[in-house]
């Protein structure tokens, strides 16, 4: 006979936070625990060994500043409390359930979902230059645009500069239809997901037109000398090595710049040199310069995004 707990939710509420989706939630956490979990109403019924029992009410008591108040959890919450149990860092998460990064125009609370998303957070606040490189759905560019857009209107900074090389996915900016903007925008869509979260998008022209907001290819940014500036270079794998220390040594004074970018994505010519890689070799050890690695139990993405991800490493490896 297996041994069995009853945990009862203070709310409806809570129990729909808890559950997730189509009770996604639940699911994940009788996968991490091996127990098994019913919720009916606002009880939650946990049978197993004394062992899974103790795991699920661990894992459900971590999450509670979440469901508590019914803010909905992800399959990362979980993930991210079950190797804080592991690691006996229960104190890291509960700091990082607490640490608000931003607050959307919206009033909706913006956290750091996993450690190392919370590295990469402190690591953005502490340096002047961040490097961040890590697949697809970790949040790296737009967990930087939050933090440059919040910096921008707390007078940190007079500008945010988000730039990016244009070469994706074999297209060259030539053969794109329409003029510079309307070129740049669809390789810019990621960093104006972060600026409509913050600002009111009726806001957003008039800051571009008055240059506090500035999007624009790598190419623009020879020659000038950035101070007083925010500046994100997103995709720069992509950057050859001449361009990465160009852009790197436009770095001028009360600056601060994140660079992000996934080594294995690059769309260069086969025997072209990524930038970010030679800067991750050559950058390591200076003083001043963080470097943050995401993996894919990073991905902030629906679980289906996690599982692709995953499926593909598998098939390529």
């Amino acid at each position: 006979m297996g041994n069995a707990l009853t945990i009862d939710l203070p709310s409806p509420e809570s129990a729909i936070a808890l559950a997730g989706l189509q009770e996604e939630n639940i699911k994940q956490l009788a996968r991490q625990t091996g127990a098994t979990i019913v919720l009916r109403g606002q009880s939650l019924h946990i049978s197993g060994t004394e062992k899974q029992i103790e795991l699920t009410q661990q894992l459900v008591r971590s999450l509670e500043p979440y469901w508590s108040v019914g803010k909905s959890i992800t399959g990362v919450d979980i993930l991210t409390a079950r190797q804080a149990i592991d690691t006996r860092r229960q104190d890291d998460l509960s700091r990082l359930q607490k640490d608000v990064i931003v607050r959307t125009r919206r009033g909706e609370e913006i956290r750091a979902k996993t450690f190392r998303q919370q590295r990469y957070i402190q690591a953005i606040r502490t340096h002047d230059l961040t490097f961040c490189i890590g697949p697809a759905g970790t949040g790296k560019t737009f967990l930087a645009a939050l933090m440059a857009v919040q910096a921008l209107m707390s007078n940190e900074f007079e500008r945010l500069i988000l730039t990016r090389p244009a070469v994706e996915a074999g297209e060259r900016l030539g053969f794109l239809p329409g003029d510079l903007q309307q070129k740049v925008n669809p390789y810019l869509r990621p960093l104006y997901d972060a600026l409509y979260e913050m600002l009111d998008p009726e806001k957003i022209p008039s800051l571009m037109e008055r240059g506090v907001i500035e999007v624009a290819p790598l190419a623009y940014m020879r020659g000038r000398t950035l101070n007083n500036a925010f500046v994100i270079l997103d995709e720069a794998q992509n950057t050859t090595p001449a361009q990465m220390k160009m852009v790197l040594t436009r770095l001028g004074f009360r600056s601060r710049m994140v660079v992000t970018g996934d080594v294995t994505q690059t769309d260069l010519p086969s025997h072209q040199q990524s930038g970010l890689a030679v800067a991750e070799k050559i950058l390591q050890t200076v003083e001043g310069v963080a470097f943050c690695n995401l993996t894919k139990a990073d991905v902030v993405r629906h679980p289906l995004v996690q599982r692709i991800v995953a499926a593909y490493e598998q098939y390529e490896t």
